[in-house]
């Protein structure tokens, strides 16, 4: 892969450089922070657009949840815990019972503290939100170690994948007119040959929805790396053997066994990192300001966490070749928020596919690196309401929940490692020819 990017005046090679020597070693650290690590998800909320076919069985589709004596109580705290360590100064907090009671507002808070509690509430129920959030009350609802439960190969296939990947694209997504793309290669096709031909046909089709339909492509590629990249080689004597399987990757991206929609596939992988880069760079000023801190409860560790969070901030605003979203819902005032409405939907909807995953493992990380994709579509979307943040207060205008923050970072974190993956799997191609 060489060359600019479509929609954009970016180069692969330039991203290549960036990622690999400023982004990717630096984003890995901050995944592994107390604050990033633990994630709340609700595993079991049931697929709302048919019936459940099972869960797999596999042993490798496991989720094991983390037990709630590992988790650090400033992050266990609830709501309480959302933006900053001021709000969370109680004696209470220090108190692993009284923390245990998931979700409470402390009582000892001022009425100010209480009244902001209440207008991020309201806020995080509004209809800004591109993701179906999970309800982080719900006793469905369980923290995960995400280091302790990597993505990769799983053995996860067969119709039960294809009918989530097939909704998504056939129902949800955007795409080139008069186009049929089965992704089960068993489906029958329609109009022969068409598919290699006109699927990047994009007559008729506006910027904004060309951008939707490169955002899941990119994510379904950087899902597909990671499995490529973390394949079970073998298990001997109970000791499995992960790495990079290197017929695995030329099945799903090489030009001739995919119809030339391999490396095409890889592009959107390299848009969609623009994506999130960019929005990245915009949001830094919320978390710029003093109000905002990463807290976990260990305050030497939750500085260390912000001044490294901020440092890859000042990166992503280092970069030249960023994608202009202003580009998009630009025209006239009614049909753009028609447009942005409608793109909002959408994703929406996929996310709620993402219920409907078999396998716990992949439901987790589909689940978490689309609300990090809908998050950064959030950011981007609001940036008036960012610029206009308030210094030392919480704002009305933006907020972000924990929930949000983490899957942000460990979202772009997997589309940083799916490019670091993808240099490996160059290699290692050339040294089979």
């Amino acid at each position: 892969l060489t060359g600019v990017l479509d929609d954009c005046l970016c180069d692969i090679e330039s991203i290549d450089d960036f990622n690999t020597f400023k982004i990717f070693p630096k984003i890995q650290k901050l995944q592994e922070r107390d604050y990033f690590r633990y994630y709340k998800v609700n595993l079991k909320r049931p697929c709302p657009f048919w019936a459940d076919d099972g869960h797999c069985s596999i042993k490798d589709c496991h989720v094991e949840p983390c037990p709630e004596s590992k988790i650090p109580v400033g992050i266990k705290a609830g709501s309480s815990n959302k933006y900053s360590k001021a709000a969370n100064n109680s004696k209470e907090l220090e108190d692993c019972e009284q923390a245990n009671k998931l979700g409470a507002v402390n009582s000892t808070l001022s009425n100010q503290s209480k009244e902001a509690f209440i207008d991020w509430a309201r806020y995080d129920d509004s209809q800004d939100h591109f993701c179906e959030l999970d309800d982080e009350r719900s006793p469905d609802a369980q923290y995960v170690d995400l280091l302790l439960n990597p993505e990769r190969y799983t053995g996860y296939k067969g119709p039960s994948a294809w009918r989530v990947w097939n909704s998504i694209y056939e129902e949800n997504c955007f795409k080139p007119r008069s186009v049929y793309r089965p992704l089960n290669p068993l489906a029958p096709s329609r109009g022969g040959s068409c598919l290699s031909v006109c699927l990047f046909s994009w007559t008729g089709l506006c910027l904004e929805k060309r951008v939707f339909y490169k955002l899941i492509s990119g994510l379904h590629a950087s899902i597909n790396l990671h499995l490529c990249a973390n394949y079970l080689l073998e298990e001997t004597w109970g000791k499995p053997r992960w790495g990079p399987n290197v017929k695995e990757f030329t099945r799903r991206f090489d030009p001739i066994e995919t119809k030339g929609e391999g490396p095409r596939r890889l592009k959107n992988l390299y848009f969609l990192y623009l994506i999130e880069l960019r929005a990245l760079s915009k949001v830094a000023p919320y978390f710029e300001r003093s109000v905002v801190d990463l807290y976990t409860g260990n305050g030497h560790e939750d500085a260390e966490s912000k001044a490294l969070l901020l440092d890859i901030f000042r990166d992503t605003k280092s970069f030249h070749m960023h994608f202009d979203e202003k580009s998009m819902f630009a025209g006239d005032k009614k049909g753009a928020k028609s447009l942005k409405e409608e793109f909002r939907l959408h994703f929406k909807n996929i996310s709620r596919i993402m219920d409907c995953v078999g396998c716990d493992k992949c439901r987790l990380w589909g689940k978490l690196q689309t609300q990090g994709l809908g998050t950064a579509l959030k950011i981007l979307f609001s940036e008036k309401e960012i610029q206009s943040l308030p210094e030392n207060s919480p704002s009305k205008g933006f907020q972000l929940t924990r929930q949000e923050i983490v899957a942000l970072v460990n979202a772009f974190g997997r589309l940083s490692t799916s490019i670091r993956e993808l240099q490996n799997f160059k290699v290692l191609l050339q040294q089979t020819r």
